[in-house]
């Protein structure tokens, strides 16, 4: 019977997490030097695995504690979009069980574009419930970026299907819910059901932007997402600004036609 060629053994290592498995003390005697090095990375593919996992069951650290006190539904809260020039602020709650099991959910700065995507589909098949509310340049300017971000966080609240009785909030205490609340700095980091959020409203919110970009072209918005790069400055001075830039912020005034 003919071996397994290299390839075939590295495809088969990908799938593995079991460090009990035969197939490991197979290899260990396979005198290939490319098994060899196969199994070398997939030791060190497998530490990263496991530090990864760790550091995920530790984010359910907030939403177990509240689950086993008796609240059933615990929603985890994040914004994304407060510092930028131009575009909403889009906030996000997010209610998990715990038998969610992306391990890949952190804090959304952290992750690739292209993670974040995937799990933005992942996360709201996976949640119990998802709501997401957005409040535009015109409310921003309106109320001022931190009582703009309370207000949408508290639709998003309110727009839940489930009631939560519990409320983990990333930094930004909503007083004016009559609901049980933790507010954490960097609750991203901390919270598996923040860090979803985060993530949920991050690419909700870039994806506006993208389509923004379509609608205003020349700011570059579908890579700075409003943020106030050299080539977004350089639109405002070439173009003014649109109606989705922030009054309220400078140095946006100097460019209103």
């Amino acid at each position: 019977m003919s071996k397994q060629t290299i390839a075939e053994i590295k495809q088969e290592l990908k799938e593995l997490h079991d460090p009990d498995s035969p197939l490991l003390t197979e290899l260990s005697e396979d005198p290939r030097k490319g098994v060899q090095n196969a199994l070398k990375q997939w030791q060190r593919r497998e530490k990263r695995h496991q530090k990864a996992v760790a550091a995920f069951h530790q984010r359910f650290k907030f939403e177990n504690y509240y689950w086993e006190h008796g609240c059933r539904y615990v929603a985890g809260m994040d914004e994304v979009g407060r510092g930028p020039l131009a575009g909403p602020v889009v906030t996000c709650a997010v209610i998990l069980d715990s038998s969610f099991d992306l391990i890949g959910v952190t804090d959304s700065k952290q992750l690739t574009r292209h993670e974040r995507e995937n799990l933005y589909l992942q996360i709201v098949n996976e949640a119990v419930d998802v709501s997401i509310a957005v409040n535009n340049s015109q409310e921003i300017d309106r109320l001022n970026i931190y009582a703009a971000t309370q207000d949408a966080m508290m639709t998003s609240v309110r727009q839940l299907h489930h009631h939560p009785e519990h409320l983990i909030v990333d930094a930004v205490p909503l007083p004016e819910l009559n609901i049980p609340q933790t507010t954490l700095i960097k609750g991203d980091q901390k919270s598996i059901s923040v860090a979803a959020a985060s993530i949920v409203a991050k690419e909700y919110r870039d994806h506006l932007m993208r389509d923004y970009d379509r609608v205003y072209p020349g700011y570059d918005f579908a890579e700075n997402m409003g943020y106030g790069t050299k080539k977004h400055l350089a639109g405002l001075r070439q173009l003014g600004a649109t109606p989705i830039h922030r009054r309220s912020f400078n140095p946006v005034p100097e460019y209103l036609k």
